[in-house]
């Protein structure tokens, strides 16, 4: 799905205006023909996947650059992210990827009943079927963004209550990608994660497992954990150079 740039609308050469009045006439047509199957089908999931896509591509932009937050005070929901938050968004792929696909996954039915059930997108408005689309997801990210933050401040909480962050540990380590490293290495190690991998692997470390590591820092399942833990193990092969696998689950 291509990117629209509905702004240049009226602005622009007569030719991109009538550019732009192309594109709204085919998303009336796309509407229309979607309509007439009750927006289900497998034309509908077609259609669903490519906005999915193209949502997914500009949220990751706009997350790395910090750039979401002046839309979403745009729209009267001032974040205000702190340095760290706007650094760790800039450098952490993964945290991307997970506001992204949270946010496009929760738009998605909103945008199928608002702008189209409902017909609140219309093709005189002014905006592309993907530009309104963009638009819907300023209304869900702020409450994904809320929700990482409080996580963040109850990892941070519960990691000191525990003391285990920047400890050092007594005990033999069971962990191959923690023996990899080296008993020295580990607080190394840990004082390079972000606070929510590191909360979670100096847990793993001390012995927790991945349903108590999930209860403890109020993760929404296990499977959360474990998939911290599998991307940390790989990242520290990598460095390291060892291989090997099987240690990806408890």
């Amino acid at each position: 799905m291509a990117r629209h740039d509905d702004e240049a609308v009226g602005n622009g050469p007569a030719a991109d205006r009538q550019e732009q009045l192309r594109r709204r006439i085919g998303d009336r047509k796309l509407r229309d023909a979607l309509a007439a199957e009750d927006f289900t089908g497998r034309r509908y999931r077609r259609f669903e996947e490519e906005l999915a896509a193209y949502g997914l591509a500009v949220l990751r932009g706009w997350l790395h650059s910090g750039y979401i937050f002046q839309l979403t005070a745009a729209r009267g929901f001032p974040l205000k992210p702190t340095g760290q938050e706007l650094a760790e968004l800039h450098r952490n792929s993964d945290l991307r990827e997970e506001l992204a696909n949270m946010t496009v996954a929760l738009t998605l039915p909103r945008f199928r009943r608002q702008a189209l059930v409902d017909g609140g997108w219309r093709s005189d408005s002014g905006a592309s079927l993907p530009t309104y689309f963009m638009g819907a997801t300023l209304y869900v990210f702020p409450n994904q963004f809320r929700e990482y933050r409080a996580y963040q401040n109850r990892y941070t909480r519960a990691a000191h209550a525990e003391g285990v962050l920047l400890q050092p540990y007594g005990s033999p380590l069971n962990d191959p990608a923690a023996i990899a490293l080296g008993g020295l290495r580990v607080q190394e190690e840990l004082r390079g994660l972000d606070e929510r991998t590191a909360a979670v692997v100096a847990l793993n470390l001390a012995g927790y497992h991945q349903e108590e590591i999930a209860e403890l820092l109020s993760m929404p399942s296990p499977r959360t954990v474990e998939g911290i833990l599998y991307r940390w193990r790989t990242r520290a092969r990598q460095r390291t150079g060892t291989g090997g696998d099987g240690d990806a689950g408890e």
